[in-house]
Formats: C-alpha cells, structure tokens, sequence
C-alpha cells in the first residue's frame, strides 16, 4: 500500500518523483528475490493425537505388507514420535564427529510419506557421552537409559542441533525420555538440577538452529501411590485413584521454576500406580489423566499440555499385556483419551508396542514381518478417529443424558463419544436418543 500511495504522490510531484520512487520499488523487489522465500510461520505447539515408534515399524519387513501398512498410515493424520537413539534408530554418533542417521532417515522419511507430522524425541546419548567407549554401543537398558555425564551436556545439545540442521521438516522436540538416568542415589530423589541444565543447554542449541523450533521438558513420569498411603505421598494432587509421588512434583517444579523458557509441557504416565493397581476399578483410574493434567496446566500458566506416553494397563509399559480381551483393552483406552481430553492435553502418543508376529495385543497394525500384515488394527481405528474428531482447538460441551455409572461420554458439537464400561449390553440414553451399547462397546454418535 506504501507503494502504491508513493506512486499517486509522484504522478504529482513530476518525473524526478516518479523515478525514485520505481528505483525505490525496484530495489526493495530485489532484496526480497535475493532474501529467499519468506518465513515458514511457526509451527503448532498442539498436535493432537499420535502414536511413537518402536522397535519394530512399517519400515521394515515383507514388501507388501509394508507398502499395507503404510496406506494404513496414510489415512489416518496421527503425528508421529521417532526417538533418537534406540527404539528403532541407530547410535547417531558412534565417535565424536562421526555421525550415523541412516535408521533415523528411514523413520523421518515414513513419517513423511504417511503425510504425519514427524516428531523426534531427544534421547538417549551415545555411549561415549556417558563413560563409555567411543566407536562402540551397549544396547542393554542399563547402558541405554544413562543419561549423558555432565562435561558431556554441551556435547548432546551439540547433537541435538545436530539432528535439527539434517531434519528441518521436523519442528517438535522432546527434550530426553522419563528422566532416564536423572536419579539421586545418595537422596533418594530425581537429580531434578542435572535434568534442568541438560533441558537448557539443548533448547538453547535448538533455538539458534531455527527460533520457531518447537522444544519441551520435562517428560518426568507421573508416578502415583494407591490411596491410604502417606509416606512419600503429595498432598497437592490426589484423586480416589490415588496421589503423585511427592518427588514427582518436587522435580516438576523445579523444572518449570528454573526452564530457560518451553513451548509445550511435557509428562507421562499411568493410570495405574506404582504397584500395579486400578484404583477403583480400570475406568474410574482414568481420572487420574485429567487431575494430574489439569494440575500441570495451572503449574505451568497454561502451556500446551503433551502426554509423550500414557498407559491404562499394568504390564503394558514393557510389551506383557494383562490378559485383556482386545474389546475391553479398547474400551479402556477410550476412557483414557477421554480424561487426558478433560484434562486440558491436546496432544498425546500411543506407545505402539507393535512386533514381528502374532498375537500383537495393542497393536497397531498387524505386524508387517508377516505376508498378511500392514492392516489396521482396532487401536489404530480408535487413535484415527479420536484425531478426526477432536483435534486441537476442539471445543467439548456438555451432553445430556444417561449420568449413571459405567459409562464415559465426551463430545463437540459433531460427535460424541460414548463407552461402556460393563461386561455386558445395556440401553442408555445419551443425546435424547436411546442406545443399545454391547460389552465394552466404544460407540461414536453424529451430532448436529
């Protein structure tokens, strides 16, 4: 508009005018060719609802079944979570300087073609960072999960940017994995200090690689005594499924006290406790998402909230399912999503504990290892539409109907969600309509 309010000026002013103002244009025209093309404009710091990668993927296994599984993704919109090093990916630097991404490419690259939005999340270190030898790699989970020493932070934020300089189509990082490593020996409690200047020297090294970067901590795991328990018990978040381990909050918020700045915060958990219980029962546990979610949101004044991991069945953590049948494992998870919603998340990630053979409980696809693999699983059409219907900025309003136990509602102005926790059929009224819901159904009803 300047410009044009220039030219109006000079066709009065004469030919003197005229010609500076086009030198004027003609030079601005060329510092913006020779400038590149503008900005991408920031990324989201919401997601919505995903799922990470493990050992085992859609990278990998017979041809078909992979070019299955990928279609499979393809459909779906859910984000996905790639770590650094393990869970599928290489040692990126063997040897100081000596990089090896190959693993990692394949990861970002089937996030990419999937049409995902690729997340990576920061860890774990090479072991020459840690004590160990350079040129070698102890894959053991002791090894693993070390954390860098401290005369080596600079050199894994160094990495860190590393990584972000090779993928710039990756604009969200997570900065380490459930305080791997961070633990205090000596006082019993997590080396919160240590964690935080790790956090800050890699959000640093991100920022002057891109400023627009996406980065957040702390990942800490939100871990819970069963009620009745005082020792060690905090008395700020607690619910009939329980309170958060009081050095669970000391670490937080130590973290969030003395973060250089974070764009999302950051945490996982379970619904069940420490020992393994669901408390009242597997669907009520679920509360604990939204109170210890709605807890983070007030900590942090309001900062987008991520689950990296979220678990609603004890043994599922390490690959040993329960013994749930698939319909009440999905029902469950249901539940779950519903009370991270409520909690204030609006990004969250499936720890997709897929494998090379059957039976794969939880998975999300079949296994592609197998001729017939590659083909959506339950879980997997669960994560879909939850995604497609309540995305980021999602408004949930309230539902009129059936109030009586056993059963989760949630809903927008499209769609409600409705799940019933019994093992066995009932009718309820949900919407002003009736609905006959089987064991365990997760049933979704159009609105509008």
């Amino acid at each position: 508009m300047r410009d044009h309010g220039g030219r109006r000026a000079a066709a009065g002013r004469g030919r003197p005018a005229l010609l500076a103002a086009a030198l004027a244009l003609a030079l601005t025209l060329l510092a913006s060719c020779s400038s590149g093309p503008p900005d991408d404009p920031a990324p989201p710091a919401e997601l919505g609802w995903g799922f990470t990668h493990t050992q085992h993927s859609a990278d990998a296994g017979e041809d078909r079944a992979v070019r299955r599984a990928r279609t499979t993704l393809e459909d779906t919109g859910l984000p996905q979570v790639q770590h650094l090093m393990g869970w599928g990916s290489a040692n990126p630097e063997p040897r100081p300087g000596t990089y090896d991404f190959a693993a990692m490419d394949r990861r970002i690259a089937l996030a990419e073609e999937t049409g995902a939005t690729p997340v990576i999340t920061l860890c774990c270190a090479p072991d020459w960072m840690k004590g160990g030898r350079e040129g070698r790699t102890d894959w053991s989970a002791k090894s693993l999960e070390r954390a860098p020493d401290p005369e080596h932070f600079a050199d894994f934020a160094k990495l860190a940017a590393t990584t972000a300089r090779r993928y710039p189509q990756v604009r969200h990082y997570l900065v380490w994995n459930e305080f791997k490593g961070f633990w205090n020996e000596a006082e019993g409690r997590w080396d919160h200090e240590g964690y935080t200047e790790l956090y800050n020297q890699v959000r640093r090294a991100l920022k002057e690689v891109d400023p627009d970067l996406r980065v957040g901590g702390p990942y800490l795991v939100m871990d819970s005594f069963p009620p009745g328990r005082t020792e060690g018990a905090s008395r700020e978040v607690r619910g009939d499924w329980g309170a958060l381990d009081r050095r669970t909050v000391d670490a937080f918020r130590y973290w969030n006290r003395h973060k250089d700045g974070a764009d999302f915060v950051v945490v996982d958990g379970s619904s069940y406790t420490t020992d393994g219980e669901l408390v009242p029962d597997a669907f009520a546990a679920t509360a604990k998402f939204t109170d210890v979610g709605r807890w983070v949101r007030e900590e942090t004044g309001g900062l987008p909230l991520w689950w990296a991991e979220y678990y609603v069945e004890p043994g599922d953590a390490d690959d040993q399912r329960a013994g749930w049948p698939e319909p009440r494992r999905r029902a469950v998870h249901a539940a779950g999503l519903a009370a991270l919603a409520r909690g204030g998340a609006t990004t969250a990630f499936y720890w997709n504990p897929e494998r090379t053979t059957t039976p794969c409980p939880g998975c999300l696809w079949r296994p592609t290892h197998l001729p017939d693999g590659g083909t959506p699983l339950p879980m997997l059409d669960l994560l879909a539409r939850f995604q497609r219907e309540f995305g980021p900025g999602t408004r949930f309003t309230a539902v009129p109907g059936d109030t009586s136990p056993g059963l989760t509602v949630l809903a927008d102005d499209r769609a409600a969600l409705v799940v019933n926790h019994r093992a066995t059929a009932r009718t309820v009224r949900v919407d002003g309509t009736r609905l006959r819901l089987e064991a365990f159904e997760v049933r979704w009803v159009e609105r509008g």
